[in-house]
């Protein structure tokens, strides 16, 4: 049995993956930032008997990490298996979207999940495993035009989780990126801005945004669905940690074979070879540095 922390558990993705890990015989520790948000997933999991508890976690409260990865750890002995699926989608031209919003993207895409996986490092390095599976997207390795702060979160994700995975192999832990093409998703739900657009740019790129949103709802009606991606995610948990991008469709392995022409193994080597990555001395005992 392994225990899994999943972010965004309430619905989409997280939801069905809470599900499918809890049905396979793992205890899953669902994160929602409502508590009444979780009542569907509950429900489910009570009917059909599966070990679903669900845990207050908005990602964009990073101070209340350490007491979510300290009630798990207590309660159950480690955490095998981190997924941090939480996002959001604000759309925008460099120009036009807002502040607020561009901030609140990197705060839930990129920061909350690189905080939240530093929460749970030691607890996985103490027991020399782990598996940290990051969600990403196409626009995290093709920047698109009208999803200026989307792209910047998934770029800066994509960079610091390649990162990480060479900084805690030594520790078995693995760490992995899930690439989405288009699945069904209530991340849609809520594309609006905050209203607080730059007036300058509102009228330049008001049709780019109106074909961005246009194709998000386009997009939906040919993708899979987010049980789909709960049995990739399931795959990925419990591969040997050498394969580092995971697409989860057909688009999103056309577009990673054509901008990433290396194997994830030839661009170790090389990211090895050019960053030097082997910061500790051959026959060191590696110890927990925190």
């Amino acid at each position: 049995m392994a225990i899994v922390l999943i972010t965004g558990a309430s619905s989409g993705i997280g939801l069905a993956s809470a599900l499918a890990f809890a049905r396979r015989g793992d205890r899953v520790y669902a994160g929602v930032r409502v508590q009444e948000r979780g009542q569907q997933l509950e429900s489910i999991a009570q009917q059909e008997g599966l070990d679903v508890r669900t845990v207050l976690l908005d990602v964009t409260v990073p101070e209340s990490f350490s007491s979510v990865v300290s009630q798990i750890d207590g309660e159950s002995g480690s955490i095998d298996v981190l997924v941090n699926n939480a996002g959001v989608l604000r759309n925008g031209s460099w120009e036009g979207i807002s502040e607020t919003d561009a901030r609140l993207v990197m705060e839930t895409n990129f920061f909350g999940p690189m905080l939240l996986a530093r929460a749970v490092l030691p607890v996985m390095r103490r027991a020399s495993s782990g598996c940290i599976i990051m969600i990403s997207s196409l626009s995290g390795i093709a920047g698109l035009a009208g999803d200026v702060a989307y792209s910047a979160s998934k770029f800066a994700l994509e960079g610091a989780t390649e990162a990480l995975r060479h900084e805690v192999d030594r520790w078995g832990v693995r760490v992995a990126l899930v690439l989405g093409g288009q699945y069904t998703t209530q991340l849609f739900d809520a594309v609006d801005s905050d209203g607080e657009s730059q007036d300058a740019a509102a009228d330049i790129y008001s049709e780019l945004v109106a074909f961005k949103r246009a194709q998000n709802l386009e997009g939906l009606q040919s993708a899979f669905a987010p049980e789909d991606m709960a049995q990739l995610l399931l795959q990925v948990a419990d591969a040997d940690g050498s394969q580092l991008r995971w697409p989860a469709d057909e688009v999103a392995l056309n577009v990673l074979t054509t901008l990433h022409a290396q194997s994830d193994q030839e661009r170790d080597a090389f990211l090895q070879m050019a960053g030097g990555t082997q910061w500790w001395s051959q026959g060191e005992t590696p110890q927990d540095r925190d």
